[in-house]
């Protein structure tokens, strides 16, 4: 099978969709399909696995991880139905999602697309009317998955937000990202803490975007209660973002400056020898869709506690793999005290945690994406797209003109009175 993956975001940039794409083109390609990668250019990357191609792109001041792309390419207009491919994947709604679902229409070929994120979560960086935007972005993707012939959801939770918000019931299919779980196996744990300095200390290790989504404020607050009494303990971000000035000045605030360190990005090879070494993997997040780093953390056999959740509960089932608490410093602190302070706890929890991790396993996550293709395929020839119910809120808000003053930022009352 020759599969076309879509992607505005791809290495260099490191984020829960690009580890995504990744795994599922190893397992795909282990299996003997043939899987080719468009993206956002890099020049100064050199790509490691071959067939990725790229559009070009520009590079925001703002937000330089996250390249913007153009998504106009005459050499991939050219290139792509000489691949054949059978099936276009989109991993993104806009830019190269929407050129993904161009492409397959040329090509007739079937459209999936996995819904990786709660779009309408990240709605405060467009400084306008929160629900305008908010009702814009959903009408927007309803439009949009209506072009597709299967979606993937990566955790039942967002399959059941999927059902509620849109009113799908059909053609859409639970399939987490699978983790290759040889490196975690082979990680070198020990040489992590040497370099690191971490010696004796109990580390609490977390990974991902610092961002204002991701929560982390309740984490490091959580984290300062419990070190007033546990001297010994050391709290470890992987990740980089816009809020890590904020964050540092929180925790110099609290007092534990020299004891929460930032490492910034660290590369995809080495973050399983950097979990391993830790001992108990902390997560406040509540915008996650997957719990992919939660996955991973399970992988390196650690226990987890972590504020309770979508996707993240999906993974940690509460008092078995993991603790998982109300979204509040205290209840997190409590966890997280009550885990190092008794050592059965943590060992039973690390064994269910190593256990739990099998089912995520890439081979297996890729062959039942296989099968989805398949299914897609079938729709697409009887000619079946993702039904979705027609709504009139998106005209209704196009019609109303004090809607769109308010995206524009312009309040008509406040005008009057002044």
């Amino acid at each position: 099978m020759h599969v076309a993956f879509f992607t505005n975001t791809y290495r260099p940039v490191v984020s829960g969709v690009v580890r995504s794409v990744d795994t599922f083109r190893e397992g795909l390609v282990a299996l003997g399909h043939n899987v080719f990668i468009f993206a956002q250019r890099a020049d100064k990357y050199e790509d490691t696995v071959p067939f990725v191609f790229r559009y070009p792109s520009l590079d925001l001041p703002v937000t330089h991880q996250f390249p913007l792309i153009i998504p106009v390419s005459r050499f991939v207009d050219r290139l792509l139905p000489s691949l054949k491919p059978d099936v276009i994947h989109s991993h993104h709604p806009f830019l190269l999602g929407q050129a993904a679902v161009d492409k397959a229409k040329k090509l007739n070929v079937p459209m999936v697309f996995t819904f990786h994120t709660r779009y309408r979560e990240y709605s405060h960086y467009v400084s306008l009317d929160q629900d305008t935007v908010k009702a814009v972005i959903h009408h927007w993707l309803s439009d949009y998955m209506r072009d597709c012939h299967h979606i993937i959801v990566p955790s039942n939770s967002i399959k059941q937000m999927l059902a509620d918000e849109y009113g799908m019931d059909e053609q859409v299919t639970t399939l987490p990202t699978g983790i290759n779980l040889a490196p975690y196996r082979a990680a070198d744990s020990q040489s992590v803490r040497e370099e690191r300095g971490w010696g004796n200390d109990m580390v609490l290790i977390s990974i991902g975007r610092l961002a204002k989504e991701k929560n982390w404020d309740t984490l490091i607050k959580a984290v300062a209660k419990v070190m007033q009494t546990h001297n010994d303990l050391r709290l470890v971000l992987i990740g980089e973002g816009e809020e890590r000035k904020a964050l540092q000045e929180l925790a110099h605030d609290l007092g534990v400056g020299d004891k929460v360190e930032f490492t910034g990005i660290v590369p995809y090879e080495e973050v399983p020898a950097h979990l391993k070494a830790a001992n108990l993997f902390c997560f406040a997040s509540v915008t996650e869709t997957q719990g992919l780093v939660t996955m991973e953390a399970m992988a390196a056999d650690l226990p987890v506690v972590a504020v309770e959740a979508t996707g993240t509960s999906d993974v940690v089932e509460s008092g078995r793999d993991g603790l998982l608490t109300e979204n509040n410093a205290n209840a997190l602190a409590q966890a997280i005290a009550r885990v190092i302070d008794h050592p059965d706890l943590m060992a039973q929890l690390r064994e269910a945690a190593i256990q739990r991790a099998a089912d995520f396993d890439m081979i297996r996550q890729a062959e039942r994406l296989v099968a989805v293709y398949e299914q897609a395929a079938e729709d697409q020839k009887a000619g079946r797209t993702v039904p979705i119910p027609k709504s009139t809120k998106l005209i209704d808000a196009i019609v109303d003109g004090d809607s769109w003053l308010k995206v524009l930022g312009f309040d008509k009352d406040k005008w009057a009175r002044a």
